[in-house]
């Protein structure tokens, strides 16, 4: 692993936990990154948000636990194939990571219902790639279809040894297709189909809601202790 200069961030109010405050390692923004440098530190349960790299580091809390499925090792559940069938004729379409009004639009719908963002007509264009695009990252913004009707957008990092799951959004109104769930199946066959050992999903964090689900997806492995470790399905 190459040396790469990091800071450590001023303490913040925390983003998933109510009443706690969060420290980040963060990547110095003058270093040269590059896919092969981010994935290294991938694998050291680092994230990027548009071209930052950071990694949690709050002194009394370890809740956030970076991930990764194993893809040769992962069988869909009952209710992944379920959400498989369901969407049969879903259609998927890969793009590059390039402002797209239609994107943006269900961005911001997705931000006001998923997230009760009231300052989601705030957001705007720039915003918008700078927290999804990056200067040095192979991004992808994949396109989710259904009858026509533009249902999701996955943003996924193509890595040296796997796909990372940046963001998934999507309309309010076909939540009955679990196009959430439906993003991540895709990537983990994606990923498989390519030779690739991962899928990345981010942060799961236990007493989170919205950042529980990804432990459905079996087997998960955290980033705990210096060391990848098994996480359990928490329904």
């Amino acid at each position: 692993m190459i040396s790469v200069p990091m800071w450590l961030t001023d303490e913040h109010p925390c983003s998933y936990l109510d009443d706690r405050q969060a420290k980040s390692i963060v990547v110095h923004a003058d270093f040269p990154l590059d896919t092969h440098v981010y994935s290294q530190l991938v694998n050291q349960g680092f994230r990027r948000s548009g071209d930052q790299v950071y990694r949690p580091h709050c002194p009394n809390c370890q809740a956030c636990v970076a991930t990764r499925l194993p893809v040769q090792e992962f069988q869909a559940d009952r209710s992944q194939k379920r959400c498989l069938k369901r969407n049969a004729k879903t259609k998927v379409v890969i793009k590059p990571a390039r402002f797209d009004s239609q994107h943006f639009d269900l961005y911001l719908r997705y931000q006001a219902s998923r997230h009760d963002n009231t300052d989601a007509d705030k957001i705007t264009p720039n915003d918008y790639m700078q927290f999804f695009g990056s200067h040095w990252c192979e991004t992808l913004f994949v396109e989710f279809s259904l009858e026509n009707k533009l249902m999701a957008i996955a943003v996924v990092d193509v890595l040296k040894q796997g796909l990372s799951a940046v963001y998934t959004f999507y309309d309010p109104d076909l939540t009955s297709y679990s196009p959430g769930v439906f993003a991540v199946l895709w990537q983990i066959e994606q990923a498989a189909l390519h030779d690739l050992d991962y899928v990345y999903l981010g942060f799961w964090i236990k007493n989170c809601r919205k950042m529980r689900y990804k432990s459905q997806f079996q087997p998960l492995f955290g980033f705990i202790d210096q060391n990848w470790q098994a996480i359990p399905n928490h329904h």
